[in-house]
């Protein structure tokens, strides 16, 4: 067994067993407090009801869509760690404990994304494994040292008291972005340093919105009772609206950017399927140099644009393989393609790319730099295609070997050596069907 597959399993068992613990202790030794109990499973469920995001479907383009975070259920996720750090409800100590906190959350939780499971959108199992252990950490954190009487003790219920809360949620943040960028690194085998930047990164848009609310909810219900939930919900989900609208509006311009991509296919110039492989192959090298979140959406997009040039041409190229063709003609195409997606709305980051993708690699942003070998790649193992698995490989590494030679010059040696260990993993899923071993 892979090594990543024991993390990943090691972190799901973990979460199973917390889950199990918390059920069993539960309905033991019954549920204290059965009306807290109810409010806050109720708000977790209606705020897995309203989750937003899934996997993009089939025909999607495989841009990186990550708007305001990962976490598509900010009201659940808000109010499970509020339940996790309430210690009071409108002025009467709580005895919850630990495990009810994981047994009203996992339950709360397995309702409110059942439908989405019935129409296959539900989340994965790494989402649910992270929130459980998240979860039990910030009530690990918390419940021993409020029920034994150390909080109350040495920082009353004013300002030093929400102070703490502010800062353990800060530690509970940081303890999920360390354990959702292992879950990747254990499935992707990206670099970790890049991955967990981008976890912490994500902290400052809806994660932070997510900490602020469960601290003034875990407070507010603590002073004033139940009866606070709906009302401190309310910002949250006016800001979960504004994500969706946000969401919405990067949808359109990933429709956009795939259209004009599969224009080269549709008008006979490129290959189908070649932008979407460029794009998924380019993604794969980006993460492995280590480029952060935003570059790689840049990356991606100007990847699947990378050809539109051939659009302007009256004279098509062979087989859309812009890669064999002489460097003043290749560089014609990359300003023919940048002035075309200049007028489309894209960001200019991505113009710039496709401008310099056919510029010596030494004056190229990484980006282009990225674009430009893994488009020869794809240009080259071409000959491959349509052919048996033993040909197709071995027009994979002809290629790979082509841009060895072409490092003087014409492709970073980091590129291409990121690109080959990618390809020796197995690439990306639908990349290509040559792939070397």
């Amino acid at each position: 067994m892979r090594p990543g597959a024991l993390t990943v399993g090691a972190v799901h068992g973990a979460a199973l067993l917390l889950g199990l613990a918390g059920f069993g202790h539960t309905l033991w030794h019954g549920i204290d407090e059965p009306g807290n109990a109810l409010a806050f499973g109720t708000l977790i469920t209606l705020g897995e009801l309203a989750r937003w995001g899934s996997a993009p479907g089939a025909g999607a383009p495989p841009v990186r869509e990550a708007p305001g975070g990962s976490e598509p259920a900010p009201l659940s996720a808000a109010g499970a760690l509020a339940y996790a750090l309430l210690g009071t409800s409108a002025g009467n100590a709580t005895t919850h404990g630990v495990l009810q906190t994981v047994a009203v959350v996992v339950a709360a939780g397995l309702a409110g994304i059942v439908p989405h499971i019935a129409r296959g959108r539900g989340p994965g199992p790494d989402h649910l494994a992270r929130r459980v252990l998240t979860v039990g950490f910030a009530a690990l954190c918390f419940q021993p040292l409020y029920n034994s009487g150390a909080v109350t003790e040495h920082l009353g219920q004013g300002s030093e008291y929400a102070l703490f809360l502010v800062l353990l949620l800060l530690l509970t943040a940081l303890c999920d972005a360390v354990l959702g960028a292992l879950v990747l690194r254990a499935r992707t085998g990206f670099p970790y340093g890049p991955l967990l930047r981008d976890e912490l990164r994500a902290l400052l848009g809806i994660g932070s919105a997510v900490c602020a609310t469960g601290t003034v909810m875990a407070l507010g219900v603590a002073a004033a009772g139940l009866w606070a939930l709906p009302v401190l919900a309310v910002p949250l989900l006016l800001t979960q609206v504004s994500f969706r609208r946000y969401a919405a509006v990067r949808t359109v311009n990933r429709q956009t950017i795939a259209s004009l991509a599969r224009a080269t296919e549709i008008a006979g110039c490129t290959p189908p399927g070649h932008a979407r492989r460029v794009a998924a192959l380019s993604a794969a090298v980006g993460r492995e140099l280590g480029l952060s979140g935003a570059e790689l959406t840049v990356l991606e997009q100007a990847a699947l644009m990378h050809d539109i040039g051939q659009l302007s041409l009256v004279d098509p190229v062979a087989d859309g393989a812009t890669a064999l063709l002489p460097a003043e003609e290749q560089r014609r195409i990359a300003l023919l393609g940048a002035e075309v997606v200049r007028r489309t709305g894209v960001p200019e980051a991505v113009a710039v790319v496709v401008e310099r993708q056919a510029d010596p690699y030494r004056e190229q942003p990484p980006a282009a730099r990225i674009v430009r070998a893994v488009n020869a790649y794809d240009d080259l193992a071409g000959a491959g295609a349509g052919k048996g698995a033993g040909e197709g490989a071995v027009a994979a590494l002809g290629a790979l070997e082509r841009l060895r030679l072409g490092t003087a010059r014409d492709y970073h040696p980091d590129v291409v050596e990121c690109l080959a260990r990618v390809l020796a993993r197995g690439g990306t899923a639908g990349v290509t069907s040559a792939v070397p071993g």
